[in-house]
């Protein structure tokens, strides 16, 4: 896993390598103190050497507890500098993917979920690579580097060490394999909980309405219940891994001093040699017991790192060549387009055909389920058709980039998103780069400048959070002045007055027919005056196009559109 991790995120190989490097060099600098230090006590406790005779060794001591100090804080440093710059780089690329995988992914999924992934997962990444990876590699090459040291000084020290050194690994491996798919389920269980409480936030008018508070609590209970037992379990079996990984160092240790003790009383080794291999024996076992003590940190990363590059191996829409042909008015056209959502059966739209003359106004009705906002979405490039082609003054919009396709797309969605800021920030969405005056025309055409003018501070008022501190009336006439500067030559209405009261459907409505005045327009309504205005009106019924005429054509023809308006006062959607 660290080494596919490694090789899906290029900044992190600098860094890690740097790590590695300094963590060797810590361990010859660590030797180097332990030869210091035997030959020290050697010269003055067995040889009667005096302070003169070992105080260039002393110095030589200091000198490397003072490097062997600087080089771990270096070590450390450069595992967090990476492991941050790791961080960044995936929140970068997971937030540009979800962005480019576009909202029909993003409604499939549960939006606290990917929250989640996106904040708690990439930070549990940290210990993973400022931690866990490093050791995987330092616990393989320093014992090494200290069995290579001490082979030709003893060598039967050096082959005791070797046989016993695979045992700490294997136990490591056989109590870590339980905690592995519990840290798995905890991972889950922790996404899912993310999930339920932002259901739960953003659904509390609801629940408040209904009297379900209580209810949804203990909803939210028995899921923060379940991770709670999911990380009791986890944290038993990393305390029992550690538990076994101290005592098994322990014994090698202790074994390893048992030998040193016979074999000196015996003669078979010098005070000198063996006090040193004495020394260095913990430095042998400690990347191992230390690779067992950021084994957790590991699987908690490994976990969280499973769903982050699940999220990115989702594909996006494909992207194609640029096209110079789409300056000026756009004719649309959908040739034998079908499309059926991820795990259903019957098809969204099912052999589609229609086309949208350059600088017209066509509406879209039908029932529930027959396909409105699919077509929407393939319109916008939120998705691609599983066959057939649409296209734009006779090029395929697939064949384009998606981001550069929707530059000439403006869409007024049925509950526009407004986000946390200024209003001036919410219409400057449309065009980052537009200047104030022009905001503010945009504002005037859309009709929105008037009650912007009535706010405490004009442009630079702060809505809140998705808008609350506007009507709905409010809210879309600010996302049709976004529509207004954005400036495109095809509009793209999504029922855009289905939940407004009639005086701002007035409103709305007034400055939707001035933003669609020489413009290719799209319009998904309900609403009967509003499709009614409509160069032509399109009924779609089970994903087929089965009328297209005049609001006066359809209603003699007594077909199905004459059924939607005689079923209510308005044609439903």
């Amino acid at each position: 896993m660290g080494g596919s991790l490694l090789r899906r995120i290029p900044p992190a190989r600098p860094y890690l390598v740097a790590t590695v490097v300094v963590g060797l060099l810590v361990a010859v600098v660590t030797v180097a103190q332990m030869a210091f230090l035997s030959e020290i006590v050697d010269r003055v406790f067995l040889n009667g050497g005096d302070r003169e005779q070992v105080l260039t060794l002393l110095s030589l001591l200091l000198g490397a507890g003072v490097l062997r100090a600087g080089l771990l804080w270096v070590r450390e440093t450069t595992a967090q500098q990476g492991a941050v710059r790791v961080k960044n780089d995936l929140r970068e690329r997971l937030f540009a993917h979800v962005l480019q995988l576009g909202p029909v992914y993003a409604r499939s999924e549960r939006s606290g979920e990917l929250t989640t992934t996106l904040t708690e997962g990439v930070e549990r990444l940290d210990p993973y690579f400022a931690r866990y990876l490093p050791q995987v590699f330092l616990s393989a090459s320093v014992p090494l580097l200290v069995v290579c040291y001490i082979f030709p000084r003893d060598i039967a020290s050096a082959v005791l060490l070797v046989v016993t050194a695979p045992v700490i690994p294997v136990m490591m491996l056989l109590v870590g394999s339980y905690a592995e798919e519990h840290t798995r389920r905890q991972w889950f269980t922790l996404s899912r909980m993310g999930a339920h409480f932002l259901d739960a936030l953003q659904g509390l008018p609801t629940l408040k309405a209904f009297g379900r508070v209580a209810a949804e609590g203990e909803k939210v209970e028995r899921v923060s219940g379940e991770f709670r037992e999911r990380t009791m379990k986890v944290l038993r079996y990393a305390f029992l891994s550690g538990l076994v990984l101290e005592f098994m160092t322990a014994a090698a240790i202790a074994l390893v001093a048992v030998v040193l003790g016979v074999r000196l009383i015996n003669g078979a080794i010098s005070f000198q040699d063996a006090f040193l291999v004495l020394l260095l024996t913990p430095e042998f076992y400690r990347p191992l017991r230390e690779l067992g003590v950021h084994r957790h940190a590991g699987m908690e990363g490994k976990s969280a790192a499973e769903r982050i590059f699940e999220i990115l191996d989702t594909p996006a829409p494909t992207d194609g060549r640029l096209q110079e042909c789409l300056a000026g008015g756009l004719e649309i056209s959908f040739s034998g387009v079908r499309f059926t959502y991820p795990g259903r059966d019957l098809r969204a739209l099912d052999g589609l055909g229609l086309t949208l003359p350059a600088g017209s106004r066509t509406a879209v009705v039908g029932r529930s389920g027959s396909g409105k906002s699919t077509l929407v979405g393939l319109v916008m490039r939120f998705m691609d058709p599983d066959a057939g082609v649409i296209s734009a003054n006779g090029v395929p919009i697939g064949d384009l980039p998606a981001g550069a396709w929707r530059q000439h797309v403006a869409l007024v969605p049925q509950r526009p998103h407004l986000f946390y800021g200024s209003v001036l920030e919410n219409i400057r969405l449309a065009k980052p780069d537009a200047s104030r005056p022009a905001v503010e025309r945009a504002a005037e055409l859309a009709g929105a400048a008037e009650f912007i003018r009535l706010m405490p501070h004009g442009y630079d008022t702060q809505i809140g959070e998705r808008g609350q501190r506007l009507s709905g009336g409010e809210a879309q006439r600010l996302a049709i002045a976004r529509a207004f500067l954005k400036d495109a030559p095809l509009l793209v209405m999504d029922e855009p007055t289905s939940c407004l009261d009639p005086e701002s459907e007035r409103l709305v409505r007034d400055a939707l027919d001035r933003l669609a005045l020489g413009r290719t327009s799209l319009i998904v309504a309900h609403r009967l005056n509003t499709v009614s205005t409509a160069d032509r009106i399109v009924v779609l019924h089970e994903g087929r196009v089965v009328e297209t005429g005049t609001h006066a054509g359809l209603l003699e023809h007594k077909g199905h559109y004459s059924l939607l308006v005689g079923a209510r006062e308005d044609v439903p959607a």
